[in-house]
């Protein structure tokens, strides 16, 4: 019961700092989130052994130049290209059962950038991408009440119902069935969004619904084998309740790139 309190009261409070960071201005957003990710990184940089902490001046030299100073869209498309295709081996590595454990330091380095920073860069670049509008603070509360509706009817419905292991290796407490009732509830919440918000029309949203699903769940199961392999349970104790931040933001940081590039797939096509 006192661990339930925690991470309810701890759950409240990341809940209200995130409205209030979108609420209070894009500079506070984007604030929040550089210090998430040098937080996500130190906890990331721990679980792979990633030796000293040139980590934390190039990941704060990339966020300056992408966030407040590269203009150039051919360039984000680069960055993008590049925390992709470090998701995308991080997907196949996860499938697969390989371990990572002859990872180079230069390698834990530019994995560690691009995962973690690459992803907090994207998502924070995620509300200024919604054409004719400078931030869309209702597009990210959109995609963050999308993540919280997975997660707690994953949560709920698993543990109901729940009876075929999703990935057992890696994360034995969800099941597939968990898995589909979050995105059956998240998809029906993307329809009620869409009602309210016309940044996005009505399959816009449902596709996005699919892809914080999809991506989101991967993500956490990818974070999830990080912390199996260096034999821990949480990747900090930052968060009562809940553990690392790491732990909290693996869905989201994971994500990013993902929607960062749907969006764009919709402003293109739209």
């Amino acid at each position: 019961m006192k661990d339930i309190f925690a991470r309810s009261i701890t759950g409240i409070l990341y809940v209200f700092l995130l409205l209030s960071a979108v609420f209070l201005s894009s500079h506070a957003f984007n604030f929040l989130f550089l210090s998430f990710g040098l937080v996500c990184i130190y906890e990331f940089k721990k679980l792979i052994k990633l030796r000293h902490y040139y980590i934390f001046i190039a990941f704060l030299f990339l966020w300056w130049l992408f966030v407040h100073l590269v203009q150039q869209q051919v360039a984000v498309y680069i960055l993008l290209a590049a925390t992709l295709a470090v998701n995308l081996l991080l997907i196949v590595i996860l499938f697969s059962g390989s371990q990572l454990k002859k990872l180079s330091q230069w390698h834990k380095f530019l994995l560690a950038l691009l995962y973690i920073g690459g992803g907090c860069i994207f998502l924070t670049m995620v509300p200024y991408q919604n054409k004719d509008i400078f931030f869309a603070k209702y597009v990210i509360i959109g995609i963050f009440i999308l993540i919280w509706v997975n997660d707690t009817f994953a949560y709920l419905v698993g543990r109901s119902i729940g009876r075929v292991k999703l990935f057992p290796s890696i994360s034995p407490k969800k099941t597939v069935e968990g898995f589909i009732g979050g995105c059956i509830f998240t998809v029906l919440g993307a329809y009620i969004i869409s009602n309210y918000n016309s940044n996005m029309n009505t399959l816009q949203w449902i596709i996005m619904a699919l892809i914080v699903v999809i991506t989101g769940s991967i993500g956490d199961l990818v974070e999830s084998k990080f912390k199996r392999m260096a034999g821990v349970k949480d990747s900090g104790a930052i968060l009562p309740g809940h553990g690392g931040l790491l732990d909290r933001l693996d869905s989201l940081i994971f994500m990013a790139p993902f929607v960062y590039l749907t969006i764009q797939l919709f402003n293109y096509v739209s």
